[in-house]
């Protein structure tokens, strides 16, 4: 009897979560094309002026693009082409193998997309866990990446974990039987909390939970693709580390001080000491959200950095 119930149940939450699938994605459409990629599909946004150096935007762990493009990618895309991609399993994004979940692989699809797109060059200002997928693009990628922006970006191994539910998630069997039951309905109550966690110490602004399109994150095939990508993110920023001396192109990093998701002492100054050409700007009240908290901040060093490439960039041309 004990067992039929929980079946019952377990069948109940499984249909509530598809209805509630389908609900986010017709709250949370696709805005920009689909690119095909290594058996994938990006979802990319292209807005802005056509001429000048590119501007590639790349956001972190548990988002989309939406939260790149509002308000930075907005006011970038006033005086410069910005591309936006909701990286490989995120948003509208496809993954091919829920394996493809490490920056080297996720690179190389990013770099693949944007060869279809025409982009030869471009500066990358990439967000948290994209700190490493950014830092890989710029080693492996070399000729695609004329400068890098990153804002509070995961760069080295760290101790302890990803929470424990990530690991559960991205269990075999029992990640999915969770992720296809219990995550949205669960999600609904407790996404506005984690955000504002985010966010501190600043405020998170009114509506960033449905501007952002977090809600997409809570289907299934996204949560389970989101945790592959944190357990499996330490040992691949590990790996990559020590090779962070090879990179020549112009970094900029803004991080704060109080920001307790991704530490600045651990991530940021290590990348900063290691990486020639590194400008290292950190703020004393800023937490984790920084396109979010400073996007005039932000939006000045990326045009110092693309006034100062572009010179370089023409004569090479």
């Amino acid at each position: 009897m004990i067992v039929l119930s929980a079946v019952t149940a377990l069948a109940v939450l499984a249909l509530v979560t598809q209805a509630g699938v389908l609900a986010v994605q017709r709250s949370f459409p696709p805005q920009g094309r689909m690119i095909e990629v290594d058996g994938a599909t990006l979802h990319v946004v292209d807005i802005g002026p056509r001429d000048g150096l590119p501007v590639v935007m790349l956001h972190g762990a548990s988002s989309n693009l939406e939260v790149m493009r509002n308000p930075l990618g907005e006011m970038l895309a006033k005086n410069h082409r910005v591309i936006l991609i909701d990286r490989p399993g995120h948003g509208w994004s496809t993954r091919a193998r829920l394996q493809d979940a490490t920056p080297d692989i996720q690179a190389r699809m990013i770099d693949e997309a944007l060869g279809k797109l025409g982009i030869d060059r471009a500066v990358f200002v990439v967000h948290s866990w994209s700190g490493a997928l950014g830092a890989r693009l710029a080693l492996d990628h070399a000729g695609r990446v004329a400068g890098l922006v990153m804002l509070a970006p995961v760069t080295h191994p760290w101790r302890g974990g990803v929470g424990r539910y990530n690991e559960i998630i991205a269990t075999p069997v029992i990640g999915p039987l969770l992720a296809y039951t219990i995550t949205l309905p669960l999600g609904y109550f407790i996404t506005g909390s984690g955000a504002r966690d985010v966010f501190l110490p600043q405020t998170m602004p009114d509506g960033f939970v449905e501007e952002s399109a977090t809600p997409l994150l809570l289907r299934p095939r996204e949560f389970i693709a989101n945790a592959y990508d944190l357990v499996t993110l330490k040992a691949s920023v590990a790996a990559q580390a020590p090779r962070y001396g090879e990179i020549r192109v112009p970094v900029t990093i803004i991080a704060g001080e109080p920001d307790k998701t991704v530490r600045t002492d651990i991530h940021a100054r290590p990348f900063a000491a290691a990486v020639p050409n590194t400008k290292l700007i950190v703020l004393p009240d800023l937490g984790h959200m920084v396109q979010t908290a400073m996007p005039d901040l932000v939006k000045t060093e990326i045009d110092t950095m693309i006034r100062k490439i572009a010179p370089v960039q023409a004569a090479a041309d």
